[in-house]
C-alpha cells in the first residue's frame, strides 16, 4: 500500500476531467485504475467529503461528487474517457464545521496502481 500526507499532490485526472460517478452500497464491484475504474473510501470516523478533484497538469476538474460522502462510506468512480495519463493529482474537498468546503492539499498518485483510494484523518493511501 503506498501513502501520502494532504499536503503531497494525488495526481488523477485532467484529460478525464469529464468524469463520471457511480454511488455504490456495500457490494461494490473490484475495479482498477488502469481501466479508468476505482474506489474511494471514506475511512474517517466523522468527517464528510463533499468534494473530490483530479488534475493531470491541464488544471482542476469540476467536483466529481453528486452527493456527499459519509464517514465509512464508498464511492464506485469512472473516468468517461480512456486511455489518460497515470500521474495524477487529486484534492479532497470536505464539509467545514461552518458549513462549505474546506480544500486539502493536493496529493500525487499513480492512478493505474490504485483500485482503491482511502481518504483518512491525516493522510491518503491507495492499493
Amino acid at each position: 500500500m503506498k501513502s501520502g500526507r494532504y499536503g503531497a499532490a494525488l495526481r488523477l485526472a485532467g484529460s478525464f476531467a469529464a468524469a463520471s460517478m457511480f454511488l455504490a452500497g456495500s457490494a461494490l464491484a473490484e475495479g482498477t485504475g488502469k481501466n479508468g475504474v476505482f474506489t474511494i473510501h471514506n475511512d474517517t470516523e466523522s468527517n464528510t467529503v463533499v468534494g473530490f478533484y483530479t488534475n493531470d497538469g491541464s488544471g482542476w476538474s469540476t467536483n466529481w461528487l453528486s452527493r456527499r460522502l459519509a464517514p465509512g462510506a464508498t464511492t464506485k468512480m469512472e473516468f468517461s474517457k480512456p486511455g489518460g495519463k497515470c500521474k495524477q493529482t487529486l484534492r479532497v474537498g470536505w464539509l467545514g464545521k461552518q458549513g462549505g468546503e474546506v480544500k486539502d492539499d493536493p496529493i500525487n498518485i499513480d492512478i493505474c496502481d490504485a483500485s482503491n483510494v482511502y481518504l483518512h484523518d491525516n493522510d491518503t493511501s491507495y492499493d
